[in-house]
């Protein structure tokens, strides 16, 4: 396994060499690994909509 695509990822993410280095496996994979989000369905972004709805600008 080469090192080398790991190690420019890391830099693109602004850590250090060094940092990159003292990692465990598990604090890589928890870097780099996309978290699971449940997908927005229309029913969840109507939801949200009334939630939190757009507030109108005050009138000066």
């Amino acid at each position: 396994m080469s090192w080398a695509d790991p190690l420019r990822l890391a830099v693109r993410l602004g850590m250090a060499p060094e940092a990159f280095w003292r990692l465990s496996l598990m604090e890589w994979r928890a870097l780099t690994q996309a978290p699971s989000a449940p997908v927005l369905t229309r029913a969840g972004l109507a939801a949200l909509i009334a939630r939190y709805p757009d507030e109108e600008p005050n009138e000066l």
